[in-house]
């Protein structure tokens, strides 16, 4: 059996891969999607995001023997096309893998603007000595859409602080615990109402595409910061802008966006009110090893024919 994997990984997993499965010979896979060696028996394939969606596309039609692959990445939706999703080739991905950083960046956020750090920044630059009245976090209504891993660490750390969590989840009584109160998608209203930071953290699907429109906006609190760390096209970006210009939401703190990079000429870099990162929400020094963890304990599962860990729903999305 061979094991295709991203090639920059190869020295660091190939002798790991044959303690978990010493039958098992490790390939290389180019940035294009080109294997490195001959691909009859590859049944398996680590899917690191730096190989294209072109060659990873182009792989999976010209490997029938693959039954596997595992996405370094937490959400699958590029990766789903119809080649991949008609087929009876398993899909699993790395969700757990970000929970920390990501959860910490939006702690990062929400801390960033309840004590108006831009804003000192600012002032800093201008040699200014200004005080100015600053918030607690404690008592904030944090509003989670989505109660998954992600969403769930994100409630956790907002709890420690002493916020009360809102959260919606497919099966509300399956995160009971998590937040003070879940809620089921259809109300997503609700929790727009009541929440001072709303906390993007569900997949991209096509139920989730745009939604957070123009009318869900409009139902956020004017004071209300809106916080994406999910994927951009969850957020309708015109629709954005013009509540942010017309100051009907306190701001926003985007880590992701429609288009990345974001185009120069986006009116949101020179919105005031706003925080933009680069896609980076996820970084950390330890983010790597935590992938290659869950992968071999997932290729010990597949060798040994055990059930694998965060199998995805091609269909559902996620």
């Amino acid at each position: 059996m061979k094991v295709l994997i991203s090639e920059h990984l190869v020295d660091e997993l190939a002798s790991r891969v044959r303690q978990v499965a010493p039958m098992c010979a490790v390939v290389p896979v180019t940035r294009e999607g080109e294997v490195q060696g001959k691909i009859d028996g590859a049944e398996v394939f680590l899917l690191h995001w730096d190989v294209s969606r072109e060659g990873f596309r182009r792989l999976i039609a010209d490997t029938p023997s693959l039954r596997w692959v595992h996405t370094a990445s937490a959400g699958v939706n590029h990766v789903l096309f119809p080649l991949l999703t008609e087929s009876d080739i398993l899909l699993t991905n790395a969700s757990g893998v970000f929970n920390i950083p990501i959860a910490e960046t939006v702690l990062a956020y929400m801390l960033a603007v309840t004590k108006r750090l831009p804003e000192f920044w600012d002032q800093q630059q201008a040699h200014r000595w200004h005080k100015l009245e600053l918030r607690e976090l404690r008592g904030l209504t944090a509003g989670v859409v989505g109660l998954g891993d992600i969403g769930t660490e994100v409630a956790r750390l907002a709890r420690v602080f002493g916020m009360r969590v809102v959260a919606t989840k497919r099966h509300p009584e399956k995160g009971a615990e998590a937040a003070d109160l879940v809620l089921s998608p259809e109300r997503l209203p609700d929790l727009l109402a009541q929440s001072d930071f709303v906390i993007i953290t569900v997949p991209l699907t096509r139920e989730t595409r745009y939604l957070i429109d123009a009318q869900a906006l409009a139902q956020m609190k004017k004071s209300a910061w809106l916080i994406n760390i999910a994927r951009g096209a969850i957020v309708d970006e015109s629709a954005l802008v013009e509540a942010l210009q017309e100051e009907r939401i306190g701001g926003a703190c985007l880590d992701v966006f429609e288009e990345e990079p974001l185009s120069e000429d986006s009116p949101l870099w020179g919105l005031p009110g706003v925080v933009i990162t680069p896609h980076n929400s996820w970084s950390s020094s330890r983010l790597q090893e935590r992938e290659v963890e869950l992968f071999l304990e997932n290729l010990r599962r597949y060798v040994t024919g055990k059930p694998l860990l965060n199998v995805v729903n091609k269909r559902a999305g996620y």
